[in-house]
Parts: C-alpha cells; sequence; structure tokens
C-alpha cells in the first residue's frame, strides 16, 4: 500500500513508521518540514503521492496549551485535518483520524460508544470534535479512531512524568477522580494497521481494555518502576489547578472494531509491556 503518515515523529506515529516502513511506499510528514495548516503545500504532496490511506496523527495535544491559545488548537487539529480531508478528496484516499476520549464531557456511569453523541467541554475538544466534523462532512471513506491517555516508550508521557516526578520529589499528589483508558501506542498502532485494510469505514474507540483513575494508573507505574514506596497522596480535580477543564469520566469502550476481531489487550498488561521496554534496571531510567 501507499500509506501517508502525519505527525510521524510523534509518540504514534513512530510506531507506525517503525511497523509499516518495510512493507509499504510511505510518505512521511511533520513539521518543520511540512505544515499541515498551510493548504497551498500539504494538499499537493499528498496528491503528488497518490496515496492508497492516509494515517492523519498530526495534532496540538498539548491541553492545556490549547486552553491558553484556543485559536492555535482550532488552525492545527479543525483546519490542519479539513487540509488533509481535502487532500484524500483530491487524491482519491481514504483517511484514517485519531480523535481523542475529550469529545465527551465526561458526565455518564458508564464507557462512551462510538455512537454517543460528542459534547466536548474545552478548547482541545472542541477542536478535535471540529476535525471529526470536517472529515465526516468532506469525505465518505474514513476512520475515526478515538483514543485515550497515549504512551509510548521513549515519549515524554504520563508514565515518565509520574517517574521523573517520584524521583525528584519523593511523595506525589495524583487527582483519583479523572477516569479514563490508559492506552500503549504500540498497541494503537497495530489495532490501526489492522484496521485501514479492512476497509470497513466508520467510528472506532480503539484503546486498551479497561479503565481507571489517574491515581490508580501512577500507583502502578511507581510498582512497575521499581518506586512502589513512594507514597501518593489523592486528589481530587477541583484541588488540581490547570487551564483546561477535563471530562471527569471518559474511558471508551471498543464496540466497533471488536466486531471485527480487532481488540488491545488490557492496560496493565500493556503498562508492563512498556516498562519492559525500558532499560532492565526501571531505577536507572529516566523516562525520556
Amino acid at each position: 500500500m501507499r500509506i501517508a503518515i502525519t505527525g510521524h515523529k510523534g509518540q504514534l506515529g513512530r510506531e507506525l513508521h517503525h511497523r509499516l516502513d518495510a512493507d509499504h511506499d510511505l510518505l512521511l510528514i511533520d513539521l518543520p518540514e511540512v505544515d499541515i495548516t498551510d493548504p497551498g503545500s500539504i494538499i499537493p504532496l499528498v496528491v503528488d503521492f497518490r496515496p492508497d490511506v492516509v494515517i492523519h496523527t498530526a495534532a496540538y495535544t498539548d491541553v492545556d496549551g490549547c486552553a491558553r491559545n484556543p485559536d492555535l488548537a482550532f488552525r492545527v487539529n479543525a483546519w490542519g485535518t479539513q487540509n488533509m480531508a481535502l487532500a484524500c478528496q483530491r487524491a482519491g484516499a481514504a483517511l484514517l483520524h485519531v480523535s481523542t476520549n475529550e469529545v465527551f464531557d465526561g458526565t455518564v456511569t458508564e464507557p462512551y460508544r462510538e455512537w454517543d453523541p460528542r459534547h466536548p467541554i474545552n478548547s482541545y475538544a472542541r477542536s478535535k470534535a471540529a476535525a471529526e466534523r470536517a472529515v465526516e462532512t468532506l469525505l465518505t471513506r474514513f476512520y475515526i479512531a478515538r483514543t485515550s491517555w497515549l504512551y509510548a516508550p521513549g515519549g515524554n508521557n504520563f508514565p515518565a512524568k509520574i517517574v521523573r516526578a517520584a524521583d525528584q520529589h519523593g511523595r506525589l499528589r495524583v487527582v483519583a477522580d479523572e477516569v479514563a483508558c490508559p492506552t500503549y501506542a504500540p498497541d494503537l498502532a497495530d489495532a490501526i494497521i489492522r484496521l485501514v485494510q479492512t476497509d470497513h469505514y466508520g467510528i472506532y474507540h480503539l484503546v486498551n481494555e479497561g479503565y481507571c483513575s489517574r491515581y490508580d494508573f501512577a500507583t502502578r507505574i511507581l510498582r512497575l518502576a521499581g518506586r512502589g514506596d513512594v507514597p501518593i497522596d489523592r486528589i481530587t480535580l477541583a484541588d488540581y489547578a490547570r487551564d483546561s477543564t477535563v471530562p471527569p469520566f471518559a474511558p471508551l469502550s471498543n464496540t466497533c472494531a471488536a466486531a471485527q476481531g480487532i481488540t488491545l489487550r488490557p492496560w496493565e498488561d500493556a503498562l508492563e509491556a512498556y516498562f519492559k521496554s525500558q532499560t532492565p534496571n526501571p531505577k536507572a531510567q529516566n523516562g525520556n
């Protein structure tokens, strides 16, 4: 297949590149070489490449940064995605757009399914919801793959930050009333690759099975990192000052992909795999 990958330098993009490089013809797109918000450069580039599918992982994912600069959030996440959808439209390509659980408001008591109505409550989420609408409006051959709490080997992600903070401070305060699905980027990459080979278009929730709070996630991270003796204080979202408002309960239920046999392992097993991918001595690894 001819596959274009946007954001190939990011956590998910690196995993996709690693898996697809040997067997497929790839077009790799990322800053600073290519800017998805510039239609004059990105659309001709994709059209000239004539991909079978574009896997669109590029996004501005700093949730608090999006709250401080909503114009930038919409420029990258909504306008950039619209440009990619138009490029696919003109190239005759399918598009897989990576989205987020934050398009939901987190006020439910059970995991969200693919067909539940969107109700974004922060700038990041509104920009990603707008991106989804652009894809749905401009294309008929698309996959929208929502995920949450993504982390990968070598990334500056939640597990790495927790380990670093434990080493620096010796005690942590972690939110116990924000709940979602930790998702391991290698597992997500494998699921995406399987999905784009199905030609079964639509909206999907691709997350590791199960869900937990940030507190529970951090507790297991420290145990697997050999730092289980570091105390963690439970706090609430109300105790944690930040620029953005996040959905408190937003796990995703993988219903549609599972119907095609595409599932991701439990998040606990994936987290163990993450630490096995680090240096043999967990005390020696710095999470970067």
